[in-house]
């Protein structure tokens, strides 16, 4: 070793420990400015000549930063996820009344009003006017922004959404997804307007007769945060429902608490405060009272968060429009044999999809699904999203006019690959 080695290893070690004393003690003992000043631009140069020299060549750094890369993207993706919160483990109501509660709650109510493009025939331009409204739920706050969810049926069709908050603020929301087969769609605000933010009970939990509360805008937002109260009437209900995606059977909670217009989108809520199901219909039929209807909170939840990281919801796809047999008229049908009394008949064939290349032709009759029959459109849809994901085959028995045949598809997703 060269004397100016020495040196230098000598002016390092040195500067090393008065360092290490530093941190221990947190003071700095007096010395010689001069003498400790050059010390360390020579420790300066041999430590910077060793980083030149080394981070290039080695892959140190690398495998140091990628474990925390994954862990911040593991966090990140767990951050951005809602989770539903057990009632045994959620802070009891004891001590608060119904009124603290609504109190507490109301404030993570939203209004929201459908504002669709309509021609004005004497400008000979469009604008925006209210084509209908309901209520939303914040369920969510991360940074600056804040989630709603609200119904698909509230804010399908519409150009811009409004939003009038408890304070009597009103705002856009930007629409992050919908799913008109669950009726539910997330929007998404500036966080300066969640004030307060509802978590999601289990409602898996829920009896018949339980008390719960329904907060909502019913009529308008006129009325807004109305409160009405009630008890479940019933649980894991289907109701048949018509959407923009088609016939589907919805499942629901059951209550007798006054749901009306307006209602849609709001929260139905357990003694503790928490929502556990989303208002979405009611029963509205000449003498019928007390029937009104919400998502389960554990049917939420699943859909809200893959809306907020995807937008949208992956489903298997077929590639075909159906119709139920009944209501094709048999004049497009004769050669179908007699005693096929039920089917979903094929109306279109998307050329590109898993259908289109097995050879499924527009009056094709599917009569079944992997063994399972099939009579109507909503039998076919609803074990094709609840039993089937992705890339399974299935096998569709079908009828080509008189002739039955069985062809086998490997589904894809609805949503296109980019």
């Amino acid at each position: 070793m060269s004397d100016l080695e020495k040196i230098e290893e000598q002016v390092h070690e040195e500067v090393q420990e008065q360092v290490q004393e530093e941190m221990l003690t947190k003071k700095s003992k007096p010395r010689n400015f001069i003498k400790s000043f050059s010390g360390m631009v020579a420790a300066g140069v041999v430590g910077s000549v060793l980083t030149m020299t080394v981070v290039p060549h080695t892959d140190v750094f690398q495998k140091l930063y990628e474990p925390v890369q994954a862990q911040e993207e593991v966090a990140t993706n767990k951050e951005k996820e809602v989770n539903i919160v057990p009632t045994s483990t959620s802070t009891s109501n004891s001590g608060n009344s119904i009124a603290d509660i609504v109190e507490k709650s109301s404030a993570a109510i939203v209004g929201i009003v459908n504002m669709q493009q309509q021609s004005n025939p004497f400008s000979r331009s469009t604008e925006a006017v209210e084509s209908g409204s309901g209520s939303g739920v914040i369920f969510k706050k991360s940074g600056n922004e804040a989630y709603i969810v609200t119904n698909n049926h509230v804010i399908e069709g519409a150009s811009e959404i409004e939003i009038s908050l408890h304070t009597g603020e009103k705002t856009t929301a930007e629409l992050i997804g919908a799913d008109a087969l669950t009726d539910l769609a997330v929007l998404k605000i500036d966080s300066k307007y969640a004030d307060t933010v509802l978590e999601f009970g289990d409602s898996s939990s829920l009896r018949a007769g339980e008390q719960v509360l329904a907060i909502g805008n019913p009529l308008g937002l006129e009325f807004s945060r109305t409160v009405t109260q009630g008890i479940i009437s019933a649980v894991d209900r289907d109701i048949a429902v018509s959407t923009s995606a088609g016939e589907w059977e919805l499942n629901v909670i059951q209550t007798d608490a006054a749901i009306n217009p307006g209602n849609s989108g709001g929260a139905l809520m357990n003694t503790q405060g928490q929502v556990i199901g989303i208002n979405s219909l009611k029963i509205s039929e000449s003498g019928v009272e007390g029937l009104g209807f919400a998502i389960p909170s554990n049917d939420v939840v699943p859909i809200v968060n893959e809306i907020i990281q995807t937008g949208k919801i992956s489903r298997p796809y077929l590639g075909v429009s159906l119709a139920s047999l009944e209501e094709i008229p048999q004049q497009y049908l004769q050669s179908l044999p007699q005693d096929v009394k039920g089917g979903a008949v094929v109306t279109y064939v998307d050329p590109n999809s898993a259908a289109g290349q097995a050879g499924i032709s527009v009056q094709d009759v599917i009569v079944a699904i992997n063994d399972q029959e099939v009579t109507t459109t909503n039998d076919l849809r609803k074990y094709l999203y609840t039993e089937l994901n992705v890339g399974d085959e299935v096998e569709l028995k079908i009828y080509s006019g008189s002739e039955v045949k069985k062809v086998k598809v490997k589904l894809t997703s609805n949503i296109p690959t980019s």
